[in-house]
């Protein structure tokens, strides 16, 4: 009976300390945005980009997934929600819309650095 009161208590405790304790996975790379050359278009995903939209392209996050942009120039940020594929420039790790692109200053300079930060 000891034992199984012990085996018991030690299942508990593993699945109390597994919820959601990971960390979020976290990036740095460069970002770069795009707009109204391809709004209306569809998206990998299948629904049609709109430059107004929080969205962004990454190459491999599962569509739907909350990402958190910041950028590293001027610390401010955005969460946006992955629904195209991209970027297919070399170095780039994400492209966001326009919309989140102005939310974080960076229309002027076009591409800069980031750290991306998965949410859920």
């Amino acid at each position: 009976m000891r034992i199984f009161m012990l085996v018991a208590a030690l299942l508990l405790v593993s699945a109390c300390s597994s919820q959601h304790t990971r960390p979020e996975a976290i990036s740095s790379g460069k970002a770069s945005w795009y707009g109204a050359q391809h709004h209306g278009k569809k998206t990998a995903s299948g629904e049609r980009f709109n430059q107004h939209a929080l969205t962004a392209a990454h190459r491999n996050l599962a569509f739907g997934t909350r990402v958190k942009v910041t950028n590293r120039l001027n610390n401010k940020s955005v969460t946006v929600r992955i629904n195209d594929r991209g970027p297919y420039s070399k170095g780039r790790i994400i492209d966001i819309s326009r919309a989140a692109a102005e939310k974080i200053d960076m229309l002027q300079r076009g591409v800069i650095p980031v750290q991306i930060q998965v949410l859920r």
